[in-house]
C-alpha cells in the first residue's frame, strides 16, 4: 500500500534531497569558509546561524501550513533551499555565506510539513512504517551526500553546491507537478501568533505533547553534544583514525540507519507497541554512547556506532510518530513545526555543550550525551498516556 502511495514517494524524495545537502555541505563547509578568511570562532557562528533561523521559521511554517495548505509551503521551503545551495556555490564573499545558511534556516521547515503530509496521508497504525520509509530516504543522501562532496570538490569547490542546488530543483519540480493538497482542515486552525515562545515554551508541559517534546529536545542535545562535536575529535585524537576512514564510519551510520529504518522500525513498532519501541531504542542508544565513552580500540568503537545507528534510527523515527498520535488532525503541520524548532535548539545547545565540556576530557561528550539520553528514556515512560484526551495544542 505504501509502495503505491504517490504522496509517500515525493516526500521521501523531498527528505533524501534535505539530507543530500545537508552531507555535502558538512564535510566541505569549514574548508569552503576558510577561503574567505573565517576564524573558527566565526565558522561556529556560520554553522548556528542555520539552526537559530530554523528554531524560528519551522513552527511557523508549520503552522501556515495547517491554514493555507501543505503544498505551497512545500515549494516555498524547497525554493528556498535551492536557492541557498546557489548563493553558496556563487558567494563572493563573507556576508553572502551567511546569507545563504540563514536563508536555508528560513525555509527548512521542508521536513516538518512533509511529516505533516504523512500524518494526513495514512493511518495511525500505518504512520510507524511511512514515517520509517522516509526516514530511510534520509539515510540515503546521508550516505551519497558526502560521496559526492569527496568527488566533486577536487574539480572545482563551488561544483557540490551546484549539484546540491540541482537536484533540489528537481525535487521541487515533482513536488509541483505531482503532490497534491493533503491537508482538509485548512482554514479551521484557531487564530494567534504565528510565533510565540512562551507560549511554545508551554507546550513542554502539554499533558498530550509534553514528555515527547521534552524528549526531542534533550535527546537532539544529546545528539548533537555527543556526535557532531564529541565524535570527531575522540576519534581523530584519541582513536587516531584518518579523516577518510572517518568518512567510512559515517557512511556506515548511515547504511545501519537505513537499514534499520526500512526493516525494522515498523517491524517492531508493530509487535512491541510503539511505546516500549521507543523506550528500548532510547536505553541502548545510550548504553551505545557509554561503550564509546570507554573504547580505545577502533573495534570496540565501531560495534558502538553501528548499535548508535541502529537505535538512533528508532528514535528519529519514533518521535513524529508518538506526537502525530498525540494531537489532533488539524494541526499536524504545528505540531511538526514545534518539533523541528525544540530539535533546532538542541542542536543550537548541543556543540557549545560539547566544545565546554572536551575542554576538561575528549570522551566526555559521550558521557554527557549518556547521560541526556538516560533522561529521555525515563521520561518516555510519560509519553502516549492513554488517559489523555487529543487535542488542539494552540
Amino acid at each position: 500500500m505504501l509502495r503505491k502511495n504517490r504522496s509517500l514517494l515525493i516526500i521521501a524524495l523531498i527528505a533524501m534531497v534535505n539530507m543530500l545537502g545537508y552531507g555535502i555541505i558538512i564535510p566541505i563547509l569549514y574548508a569552503y569558509s576558510k577561503k574567505f578568511g573565517l576564524t573558527d570562532f566565526q565558522n561556529g557562528l556560520l554553522f548556528a546561524s542555520f539552526s537559530v533561523c530554523q528554531f524560528i521559521s519551522t513552527p511557523i511554517i508549520g503552522r501556515l501550513s495547517d491554514k493555507y495548505g501543505r503544498r505551497p509551503l512545500l515549494l516555498v521551503s524547497i525554493i528556498g533551499t535551492a536557492g541557498s545551495f546557489f548563493i553558496m556555490a556563487f558567494a563572493p564573499n563573507v556576508l553572502f555565506l551567511f546569507l545563504a545558511r540563514m536563508l536555508d534556516g528560513i525555509t527548512a521547515g521542508n521536513i516538518p510539513v512533509a511529516f505533516a503530509v504523512i500524518s494526513d496521508s495514512t493511518k495511525p497504525e500505518e504512520r510507524a512504517k511511512a514515517f520509517g520509509f522516509v526516514s530511510a530516504a534520509f539515510n540515503f543522501g546521508f550516505i551519497f551526500g558526502p560521496a559526492i562532496a569527496a568527488v566533486t570538490v577536487g574539480i572545482s569547490a563551488s561544483l557540490p553546491f551546484i549539484i546540491a542546488g540541482c537536484v533540489t530543483v528537481v525535487a521541487a519540480t515533482l513536488t509541483y507537478l505531482y503532490l497534491p493538497e493533503t491537508n482538509k482542515h485548512m482554514g479551521e486552525v484557531r487564530h494567534g501568533k504565528l510565533f510565540d515562545f512562551p507560549r511554545m515554551a508551554r507546550t513542554l508541559f502539554d499533558p498530550n505533547v509534553g514528555a515527547t517534546f521534552f524528549i526531542s529536545l534533550v535527546f537532539f542535545l544529546a545528539f548533537a553534544c555527543a556526535l557532531i562535536y564529541g565524535f570527531q575529535p575522540f576519534t581523530l585524537k584519541v582513536l587516531h583514525i584518518l579523516p577518510s576512514q572517518n568518512a567510512i564510519l559515517f557512511t556506515m551510520f548511515g547504511i545501519v540507519g537505513l537499514i534499520s529504518q526500512t526493516f525494522l522500525v515498523g517491524r517492531f513498532s508493530k509487535k512491541l507497541g510503539i511505546k516500549t519501541s521507543f523506550s528500548i531504542s532510547l536505553f541502548f542508544t545510550a548504553v551505545s554512547l557509554l561503550i564509546m565513552f570507554f573504547s580505545r580500540s577502533i573495534p570496540i568503537f565501531i560495534i558502538a556506532s553501528i548499535i548508535l545507528g541502529l537505535f538512533n534510527s528508532f528514535v528519529q523515527t519514533l518521535i513524529p510518530t508518538i506526537l502525530s498520535q498525540e494531537t489532533d488532525e488539524k494541526s499536524q503541520g504545528t505540531i511538526m513545526g514545534l518539533n523541528a524548532s525544540y530539535q533546532s535548539l538542541g542542536m543550537i545547545i548541543g556543540p557549545i555543550l560539547g566544545g565546554f565540556i572536551a575542554t576538561i576530557a575528549i570522551p566526555l561528550p559521550f558521557l554527557v550525551g549518556a547521560g541526556l539520553v538516560l533522561v529521555c528514556f525515563f521520561m518516555s515512560f510519560y509519553v502516549m498516556r492513554p488517559d489523555v484526551k487529543k487535542e488542539s495544542v494552540f
